[in-house]
């Protein structure tokens, strides 16, 4: 119950976001590397989902050639792999990561 709460509170947080991007930013391609295990991660295929936001995502704990791909970027974009935190996104080759505040890297996502 609290994670469709928190779900629901993020879609309307973040609502306003996609409705002004939609409308003045082209299609852009989002990857996103994560984890069914990781609520982080449902959270944010949610979110894209409920607003028709088109994204790839790549579950790493069943594909180890997309942990290494994702593995890869991350060194390439200078982000510490032992420190980061799922999912990871490369947004048109822009690498990031969910960090302490998950409405702002939604926002990230989406702008």
């Amino acid at each position: 119950m609290v994670k469709i709460v928190n779900t629901s509170l993020i879609i309307l947080t973040c609502f306003f976001c996609f409705a002004y991007t939609s409308s003045t930013k082209k299609q852009q391609e989002i990857i996103v590397y994560g984890s069914d295990e990781c609520h982080y991660c449902i959270d944010t295929k949610t979110f894209l989902n409920q607003n028709n936001i088109s994204f790839t995502y790549y579950d790493i704990d069943i594909s180890k050639d997309k942990e290494q791909e994702m593995l890869s970027k991350l060194n390439g974009a200078k982000i510490p792999i032992d420190s980061f935190q799922l999912p990871v996104v490369d947004k048109n080759g822009s690498i990031f990561t969910n960090g302490q505040n998950f409405i702002a890297f939604l926002k990230k996502i989406i702008e």
